[in-house]
């Protein structure tokens, strides 16, 4: 097959991350080349700023900063990771991307859209998914999966409280529905089998199609 690029979006809690390694699972059985990967990190320079991010006190950093760190670390992950994979013709299958930063740092942290679009043409450019998921579920549910699931660890957007995550939702279905050529939304209520299986149905149909 030709390169593919698939990115998984979503409020904390939502169950991406389980469903990601389930895809990545059935596309491999299938024998396709997959690369599985996430955001922030992906390479040790973005992982290292993946922890500044999300380590630490709620308030350490501005909106602003956060997406320069974001797209820092994008930057890297893409010229040393996504792109590489992707000319040689692999599955790229990518745990948050550039929809997760427009989301949590503009929709939900106020941030200047402009600067976004302005780092989203220039970092991103070209090098757009070929399909997006958006796991949707009540921010309330998904937080309270995330405090169960956790250690403690990587919890700083876990808590900037139940308003912000309201904000973030509604932030990842307006881009959903503003691309919905791109992007699918994900009912993430229900057991992990039930929402596989619409996870599943989505991916077959796009890649069939």
């Amino acid at each position: 097959m030709s390169s593919y690029f698939l990115t998984l979006e979503g409020g904390e809690g939502t169950g991406k991350s389980t469903q990601a390694k389930l895809l990545v699972a059935r596309l491999a059985a299938k024998g396709l080349p997959v690369v599985q990967t996430r955001e922030p990190g992906g390479t040790p320079e973005a992982e290292a700023l993946r922890a500044l991010l999300v380590n630490g006190d709620v308030g350490r950093w501005t909106a602003e900063a956060e997406a320069l760190l974001n797209y820092a670390a994008r930057d890297s992950h893409l010229q040393k990771l996504i792109r590489p994979a992707l000319a040689s013709d692999k599955f790229v299958l990518c745990d948050r991307f550039m929809d997760s930063t427009r989301a949590y740092q503009g929709f939900a942290g106020q941030c200047d859209m402009t600067l976004l679009d302005a780092l989203e043409a220039s970092i991103v450019g070209a090098t757009r998914p070929d399909l997006t998921l958006v796991f949707d579920l009540d921010p309330a549910i998904g937080l309270a999966r995330a405090k169960s699931r956790g250690d403690g660890s990587e919890d700083r957007y876990e808590r900037k409280g139940l308003e912000f995550h309201q904000m973030l939702r509604g932030g990842f279905l307006s881009i959903a529905r503003t691309d919905a050529a791109r992007c699918r939304i994900i009912d993430a209520t229900g057991t992990v089998e039930e929402v596989a299986s619409r996870v599943n149905a989505v991916v077959e149909r796009a890649l069939n199609g």
